[in-house]
C-alpha cells in the first residue's frame, strides 16, 4: 500500500493530540546555547569538505537527553529514534534522514566524560535558570538517591584488596577485556537493613521550583553527610535548610550555624530516648517541605529507570547521572514554562 502525501502530518497530527511532551520540550528549550561548549568536542577541524559530514553536536546531545529521560541503553536508542517518530522530530531528523547509531552515541558521551562537559552543561542551564526568573527561592533541601550498578563477580580476596584501595593491583591479574567490564569504583551500603551495590546522588534543591541546583556523585558507601555542606546554595533567597535525620549531627548543625543557615533537620529517636510528642510533630511539619526532593528522585526512577546504571566506574558514573540531573531540569522548566502559558 502506497503512502498518501499527507500520512506522515496525520500521524504527528495524531501524536501531538495524545500531548507528546517532547514538543513543549523541544519548543521551550534554546538548544543551541549549548552549542559553544559541545563545540569544544570536535578534537580535530575537517581538514576539508570532502567525505561525509558527521552528526551536529547539538542532535547528539539531545539524543543523550533522550537517552536520560527514558532510561535507554545506546543500542536502544538508535531503535527508538528508527522507530518512533516523535524520537525522530525531536532530533530534527525527517524519514529520510540518517540516524546516528549506538556507535557514535557512545564515542559522543565518551568524549563528552573525558572532558567533563557534563557539569559544565549542567551549570549552564542554571545560570540560564536564575537569569529567567527562576531565582532560588524559598529555601534548599539536601537529600541522596542510591543509583544501584550490576553486582560484581569477584573473589573473596579480590574484593577485600578493592576495598583497601588496590583495584589496580587486583586488574593486573585480568585480561584486558575483563577488566573493561568490571567496576571497581562501586562499592556496598545498607537503607533500611537493605545491601545495594552502586553509587549515589546527592542533589540539592530549591523548594520553590523544584530544579536540582546541585549534586555531587559518589560511591555508594559515602555518608550522606559527607557532601551536605559543600551542596549548599548560599544564593537562595531563604536560608532554610532541610534534610532527613541521617545529615544532623553535632558537627553539621555546628556548620549551618557558622554559615547563618536555619536548620530544618529530622530528628531521630533512640534507645531509652524516644521522640517527644513536639519533637514527632516538627518532624511531620517538616517532611511536608523535605518530602518534594522525594519527588525529584520518584521521577527519576519511574521515568528514568535510575534503579540501575548500566556503565562502568566512576567517571562515567558521574557522567551519566550529571546527564539526568540536567535532563530532568530541563523537563521541569518545559512542564513550568507550558504551565505558566
Amino acid at each position: 500500500m502506497l503512502n498518501g502525501l499527507f500520512d506522515l502530518h496525520i500521524r504527528l497530527d495524531r501524536i501531538d493530540k495524545n500531548t507528546d511532551p517532547l514538543v513543549a520540550l523541544d519548543a521551550m528549550i534554546d538548544w543551541d546555547a549549548f552549542r559553544p561548549a559541545l563545540e569544544t568536542l570536535r578534537d580535530k577541524p575537517r581538514k576539508s569538505n570532502a567525505g561525509a559530514k558527521g552528526y551536529d553536536v547539538v542532535l547528539k546531545f539531545k539524543a543523550l537527553i533522550l537517552q536520560s529521560l527514558y532510561n535507554l541503553s545506546d543500542e536502544q536508542l538508535e531503535y527508538q529514534i528508527l522507530d518512533r517518530l516523535s524520537f525522530s522530530r525531536f532530533l530534527g531528523i525527517d524519514l529520510g534522514g540518517k540516524v546516528p547509531d549506538f556507535t557514535t552515541i557512545w564515542l559522543f558521551r565518551e568524549a563528552l566524560t573525558r572532558r567533563g562537559l557534563e557539569r559544565k552543561l549542567f551549570e549552564q542551564f542554571d545560570g540560564f535558570l536564575r537569569d529567567n526568573g527562576f531565582v532560588a527561592r524559598k529555601g534548599q533541601i539536601v537529600d541522596a538517591s542510591i543509583i544501584q550498578v550490576p553486582i560484581q563477580r569477584n573473589s573473596r580476596k579480590e574484593n577485600e584488596q578493592i576495598k583497601q584501595g588496590n583495584a589496580d593491583e587486583v586488574r593486573k591479574d585480568w585480561s584486558k577485556s575483563k577488566s573493561a567490564q568490571k567496576d571497581t569504583d562501586a562499592r556496598w551500603t545498607k537503607k533500611n537493613g537493605k545491601p545495594y551495590f552502586g553509587y549515589k546522588n546527592h542533589v540539592q534543591t530549591d523548594v520553590k521550583y523544584k530544579f536540582v541546583r546541585d549534586y555531587a556523585v559518589t560511591d555508594a558507601s559515602v555518608h550522606d553527610s559527607q557532601v551536605f555542606i559543600e551542596l549548599l546554595d548560599p544564593e537562595n533567597t531563604s536560608a532554610d535548610v532541610f534534610a532527613d535525620s541521617a545529615y544532623r549531627s553535632a558537627e553539621t548543625l555546628g556548620h549551618l550555624d557558622l554559615l547563618w543557615y536555619r536548620e530544618h533537620l529530622q530528628r531521630k529517636g533512640h534507645r531509652g530516648r524516644p521522640l517527644s510528642s513536639w519533637e514527632k510533630q516538627g518532624n511531620h511539619t517538616r517532611s511536608k517541605t523535605r518530602s518534594r526532593v522525594e519527588h525529584i528522585f520518584g521521577i527519576q526512577a519511574m521515568k528514568m529507570g535510575d534503579t540501575i546504571l548500566r556503565c562502568i566506574g566512576l567517571v562515567r558514573a558521574r557522567c551519566k547521572i550529571g546527564l539526568r540531573n540536567l535532563a530532568y531540569n530541563l523537563d521541569r522548566y518545559a512542564m513550568l514554562r507550558t504551565t505558566k502559558g
